[in-house]
């Protein structure tokens, strides 16, 4: 991904434990950061993968589909 594009997807729902968005990983701290510290971007981007495997690994859903609203 490229530094200049943010990751957000518009989820914006949060672990209460990591603190990791479960759309796309950042922390509130962070999403902040991003506006703020430009150079900080490529550290936030490489630490995203990882977060959301760890999320999933949980059993959390993540991504786009972490947005949808449970049936029933």
């Amino acid at each position: 991904m490229d530094t200049t594009e943010r990751p957000c997807i518009k989820v914006c729902r949060f672990d209460d434990v990591s603190g990791w968005c479960f759309g796309c990983g950042m922390t509130k701290p962070e999403r902040k950061a991003w506006k703020q510290v430009p150079g900080y971007r490529a550290a936030i981007l490489s630490g995203l993968p990882p977060r959301l495997e760890a999320l999933a690994g949980e059993g959390h859903v993540t991504g786009a589909a972490a947005g949808k609203k449970k049936r029933g």
